[in-house]
């Protein structure tokens, strides 16, 4: 927003004065916030940084350690520079206690040969410093339009991350709280060299609050989260070699409102979910939606779904997950293109009919752009098994009779899984059953049986953590048990500590025989074990801290294997 001194110095009004830079050439691209002229000895005081000083010189002290003082209060006060008008008080050159003592303090000090009216210099930079400010606000307001615009229209986050980095003109990160890329934008620049060991370099980043700049790193961020629930990181590449010397406040404002708008218009698109179903089904989805993100009382969500004709009350509830066990290949087919959302309404209408056929009450809608849920709602709990049998046969029926490629056998891009959580007895624990049942659903992908129905004893630790994956409260968990160590390890490439970690749990905490897997000396290996005790700050002689440092691993390889 400020010009600096070398671009104030190119000024006609100043150009006319025949400038000459005697000291602190180093300094010149220092900023201008404003100009001051003055002809006291103490005018220090009166500044507060960022001033470029005209003088005559009339009023300078007539001694060299007076002039030094001078020249060091502008200094300390943090001035851009000094402008010594020569004729009046100076005939020929600035005394030379004046030049050494602007040299040593990096301040620069130009003489000005000729008379110059100072007004047209100050009219200059200030109209330079006015326009740049209606240009920042141009640019402000452009920011908030596009990211409106973006927002109304529900861009995909790849979008958004585009229009952010063309706004910008610098690359820009979407990372997860696992530090993982969900979207970016090199900018023109080599992709490969923005992105490549990404997480390391990610981790040496450091956050001071929500939004903030790391010099160090180069890297303006900002959280990425609605509703209290943060489920990422925007980053903008901003080198330090960008910030003119002199200048301590790193990017400029409008770049910090760019990152930020950018990262509401991404968590407003997260908590956008659009759709092209009936009324009754937009209904049941939203009555779903409630019960899963507490949006609405619970009395409410019972009362809205009686009078829907599915009663919830008194009444045996059971989440149910319906899901593809494969993704279709080609273009559109994708979750979120039109194939994929085409080919999910499909399933959701099967659902419904499926429910219709076996004579069972229940709400049914699409969860996300993956899954449908349903909520069974049974008058005795010993049908559980019957009704789910029933509706899973039914479902089978239904899209068989939709087309003779409707069924297809397991692993075959069609076939379908049908999970269900555990039945509970009010309509405030029916949130539990569905979250498993999407749990179990997610899991069952990655095994190889095959059933007519899937429930939670079938998933082991490490399918549950997958299928967790992308929960922030989980990648938070393995951040907080592991996060120093992987820290530790980026910034030490060479001595890995996760490997010695990984090696001495897998190893039952058997020292020895970890040590011997590991081809270390014992001696050697019980150090480095001490040094992750430190830097973690746990006992590994514990079990319970053990047993939650296993679980982070667990976490860490369904995170960076998802």
């Amino acid at each position: 927003m400020f010009p600096t001194v070398r671009e104030v110095l190119a000024l006609d009004p100043v150009r006319h004065g025949g400038p000459r830079v005697v000291a602190g050439a180093a300094g010149l691209d220092r900023l201008v916030r404003w100009v001051h002229a003055a002809e006291v000895p103490d005018i220090a005081a009166l500044l507060s940084g960022g001033e470029l000083v005209l003088t005559t010189g009339i009023g300078l002290p007539g001694d060299d350690a007076g002039l030094r003082a001078f020249i060091g209060e502008l200094a300390d006060v943090g001035v851009s520079g000094l402008l010594v008008e020569l004729g009046r008080r100076y005939p020929a050159a600035v005394p030379r206690a004046m030049v050494t003592a602007a040299e040593r303090r990096n301040l620069p000090l130009v003489e000005l040969c000729r008379v110059t009216p100072f007004v047209r210099i100050t009219e200059a930079v200030h109209g330079l410093i006015v326009d740049a400010q209606l240009a920042e606000l141009r640019a402000t307001e452009e920011i908030h339009q596009r990211f409106t615009e973006l927002s109304v229209e529900g861009a995909e986050p790849a979008e958004v991350v585009r229009q952010a980095a063309v706004l910008a003109g610098y690359p820009v990160i979407l990372e997860n709280l696992s530090r993982q890329v969900l979207a970016y934008d090199p900018a023109g620049e080599s992709a490969e060299l923005l992105l490549r060991g990404w997480e390391q370099h990610s981790r040496r980043i450091r956050s001071t609050g929500r939004t903030g700049y790391d010099p160090d790193a180069g890297w303006l961020y900002t959280t990425v989260g609605a509703r209290g629930q943060d489920w990422g990181r925007l980053l903008l590449r901003w080198p330090t070699g960008e910030l003119p010397s002199g200048a301590s406040s790193g990017p400029s404002t409008r770049l910090t409102i760019l990152i930020e708008r950018a990262a509401s218009t991404l968590a407003l698109g997260r908590l956008i979910r659009r759709d092209a179903e009936g009324l009754e089904r937009q209904i049941h989805r939203t009555l779903l939606t409630a019960l899963l993100d507490h949006t609405r009382p619970v009395d409410e969500v019972a009362l809205r779904s009686r009078a829907l004709g599915v009663p919830l009350d008194r009444r045996h509830l059971v989440g149910v997950v319906v899901r593809y066990r494969a993704d279709e290949a080609g273009a559109g087919a994708a979750a979120g293109g039109p194939a994929g959302q085409a080919r999910l309404r499909d399933l959701a209408e099967a659902v419904s009919q499926a429910l219709r056929d076996a004579e069972l009450s229940g709400l049914a809608s699409t969860l996300d752009d993956q899954a449908v849920g349903a909520v069974l709602a049974l008058r005795d709990a010993g049908d559980e098994e019957r009704a789910l049998a029933a509706f899973a046969a039914a479902l089978d029926r239904v899209r068989l009779d939709a087309g003779p490629t409707a069924v297809r056998p397991y692993g075959a891009p069609g076939a379908v899984i049908v999970a269900a959580g555990s039945g509970v007895g009010t309509v405030r624990e029916a949130r539990r059953s569905l979250i498993e049942a999407r749990q179990v659903a997610d899991a069952a992908r990655r095994g190889r049986r095959d059933l007519p129905v899937y429930r939670l004893p079938q998933v082991g630790l490490a399918g549950l953590l997958h299928l967790l994956r992308d929960e922030p409260r989980l990648q938070t968990f393995v951040e907080r048990e592991l996060g120093p160590l992987l820290t530790h390890d980026a910034e030490h490439p060479r001595e890995q500590l996760l490997g010695t970690l990984r090696g001495y749990l897998e190893s039952g905490r058997n020292k020895s025989a970890a040590a011997a897997a590991a081809h270390l000396s014992r001696p050697a290996f019980y150090e480095r074990l001490a040094r992750i005790s430190r830097i973690l700050r746990v006992d590994l002689d514990s079990v319970d801290d053990c047993l939650s440092l296993h679980v982070a691993l667990l976490a860490l390889d369904a995170v960076r294997d998802g």
